[in-house]
């Protein structure tokens, strides 16, 4: 995933456009909701990028694991334990995401571009020092996607913390 870039027309170049939350509070109330929906989505597609590198993380991991314990069990036996969100070697921001991750097609392809290095593709045949490499290039995509992430969700903070504002001034207005 390549980074941001001003003018760009991918929803995470609109989103983390300093323009996108600039002059909020003479934006109207229909235009804040739209941008915070839409920073909410890029959030959530973010989310579904990142949980999908930590899994390969995750594989790659326990290959380590494997080899330093001896075991013989097959990686692929181990998948479902890998995978599974008590066994995650990573956590989140705790942020609760009501949307679907969209566009799960090109987030697919953006991921399988990164692993799809034969470097890193198939654990099981990289030696020891090839399979530290691959964790380590995994790790720092997974940081940049964090990273971005971090970013849209203080867009949407600022956008949420707006909207909040003009419902609590509205709802005192009403009371007064």
């Amino acid at each position: 995933m390549t980074a941001p870039m001003a003018g760009g027309r991918r929803r995470v170049d609109r989103v983390l456009d300093p323009e996108f939350v600039a002059a909020l509070a003479g934006t109207d109330l229909q235009t804040l909701s739209a941008k915070r929906l839409d920073a909410e989505q890029e959030e959530v597609d973010l989310s579904y990028v990142r949980r999908l590198i930590q899994g390969r993380i995750d594989i790659a991991t326990a290959e380590q694991q494997r080899r330093s314990s001896g075991s013989t069990e097959s990686l692929v036996d181990q998948l479902a334990s890998i995978l599974s969100d008590d066994n995650s070697s990573t956590t989140g921001s705790g942020r609760h995401l009501n949307a679907q991750p969209s566009r799960v097609d090109e987030h697919r392809r953006v991921v399988e571009r990164v692993v799809s290095d034969v470097r890193i593709s198939d654990v099981a045949t990289l030696n020891d020092e090839q399979l530290v490499n691959a964790i380590d290039l995994l790790r720092r995509h997974e940081e940049h996607v964090s990273k971005l992430r971090r970013r849209v969700q203080g867009v949407v903070d600022a956008l949420a913390a707006e909207i909040g504002r003009r419902m609590a001034a509205e709802t005192e207005a009403t009371f007064n």
